[in-house]
């Protein structure tokens, strides 16, 4: 190989070596924010009663009078009837064996 050549790879060798060095990202200050489990409708895990499967959030709905036009917002419970986020595997396959706890 020809000299030249040579001295341009290293030159463009460093070069990128240098632009990584620079460019590199800074790692996060903390630790990652622990994730909230999360139903299909959207709310978490604490608007939700595990014994009967029901939401206690509500849902900003629009309404309409006897004409169609609109009238505003009605505030309707969510529909949601089963939580679907992360779950222990055993909790999905596995029935409970101890009564719930009251």
């Amino acid at each position: 190989m020809e000299p030249v050549s040579l001295v341009v790879g290293a030159v463009l060798l460093a070069a990128g070596f240098v632009a990584g060095r620079i460019g590199r990202r800074r790692p996060p200050a903390g630790p990652p924010p622990l994730p909230t489990p999360v139903c299909g409708c959207g709310h978490t895990l604490s608007q939700h009663d595990t014994a009967t499967n029901t939401c206690y959030a509500e849902l900003r709905r629009d309404s309409y009078d006897k004409r169609g036009r609109w009238a505003g917002h009605t505030w309707v419970p969510c529909t949601c009837r089963q939580y679907v986020g992360p779950r222990p595997i055993d909790e999905v396959f596995v029935p409970r064996v101890l009564p719930p706890a009251e």
